[in-house]
């Protein structure tokens, strides 16, 4: 059990990380679209806008991204499991093909792109970005786990 909760901490500090990243790019995105057509964005209401999206889409594309990430994270691990040589960084490319994924389903099953940062092809793949930078950092949580305890000198 104890090995569980460790896996799903990790994989919520990786959708956290994930998160905070497509938060930050979508939001920049959408204020550049919007400069392009003539509009001034002061540096305090792009500071307000990222805040407001940091809040806003957090339960639904937060919980997306973990969702994603986890499943991700998961496939690779029961792969693993198979093939027992395969290098760890495929958590970080599991990470990003799990943002892939996430957003090319929103339109088909919602109906709708919810994330309007990641419409353009930069855009898209700065989502995936997102996703590689959490799949590292559960790499870095999950090896950490792993090290052995530091050895203490006698005094």
């Amino acid at each position: 059990m104890k090995i569980i909760g460790a896996y799903l901490f990790a994989c919520l500090l990786s959708a956290a990380c994930t998160f905070v990243l497509a938060s930050l790019f979508h939001t920049q995105f959408v204020l550049h679209e919007l400069v392009k057509i003539g509009t001034e964005i002061t540096f305090g209401t792009r500071l307000e806008m990222t805040l407001s999206d940091l809040s806003g889409l957090l339960i639904g594309y937060g919980s997306v991204i973990f969702i994603a990430l986890l499943s991700g994270f998961l496939i690779v691990d029961v792969i693993k499991w198979k093939l027992s040589a395969i290098p760890s960084w495929r958590y970080v490319v599991a990470g990003g093909l799990s943002m892939a994924m996430a957003l090319s389903l929103m339109q088909p099953l919602l109906g709708v792109t919810l994330i309007a940062g990641a419409r353009s092809d930069f855009g898209f793949v700065c989502q995936i970005i997102a996703g590689l930078c959490g799949g590292w950092i559960f790499i870095l949580l999950k090896n950490k786990r792993r090290q052995p305890p530091p050895l203490q000198k006698n005094a």
